[in-house]
């Protein structure tokens, strides 16, 4: 081999070793971000602006990541949407959960549970809503994905209720619940409708009245 030939062969090696390790380190760039939190951020996004509001250029820019990242990660805007409502009910419906399944009076899990909505609208910044609740007014009556997973995290926190009221009932606090499943069906939509109204009013008189009310029913 000449040394023009020989040359030539090193030259053209070294490019194709340079495009490969350029290639390498563009996907390493572009797969650099926690998938995790960038969809909990989208999960904010659409919890503050709703699905039809919130933009691409919203989600990439709250996400911190490319619109080619977010494609290729988590699908269009509306699959990401519905993987973020799915976020939300891992992350919420724990902290439900974990409230209504705590040892002790469950009447006084209950009123912590809605004297929450109660203290969290008067000191939120930007009054949310549930995310939920917000996807059931949006966009469950066109869009069977969000009524599914909408009606999935109903039935959820209906059967956290549930299984609390029966704990009481058997440990003698509740001993007036005669419906335990009606009952935390009731409980369910109050706290849904207690959280719709705190979005609009921050008058603590009116939104305890609703609390209290409420709460009657265990009495």
């Amino acid at each position: 081999m000449n040394i023009e030939a020989f040359l030539f062969l090193t030259v053209r090696s070294r490019k194709r070793i340079n495009s490969f390790k350029g290639k390498n380190s563009q996907m390493a760039r572009h797969k650099e971000f926690d998938r995790d939190q960038a969809l909990h951020k989208a999960m904010e996004v659409f919890w503050s602006r709703g699905y039809n509001a919130a933009s691409i250029q919203d989600l990439v820019k709250h996400m911190r990541i490319n619109r080619q990242s977010l494609y290729d990660t988590f699908g269009d805007k509306h699959a990401l949407y519905l993987q973020a409502l799915d976020r939300y009910g891992e992350v919420e419906g724990r902290k439900i959960f974990e409230l209504l399944e705590q040892q002790g009076s469950v009447k006084k899990s209950l009123r912590q549970l809605f004297g929450g909505v109660v203290e969290g609208s008067l000191c939120e910044g930007q009054r949310r809503g549930c995310f939920m609740g917000n996807a059931m007014s949006e966009l469950a009556g066109r869009c069977k994905e969000t009524a599914a997973r909408t009606c999935s995290n109903m039935t959820a926190a209906e059967g956290a209720l549930y299984r609390a009221l029966l704990r009481g009932k058997k440990e003698g606090e509740l001993k007036g619940v005669r419906d335990p499943r009606a009952v935390a069906r009731f409980l369910y939509s109050s706290l849904q409708g207690l959280i719709l109204m705190a979005k609009a009013t921050q008058d603590r008189k009116t939104l305890e009245d609703v609390v209290k009310v409420t709460l009657s029913v265990l009495d």
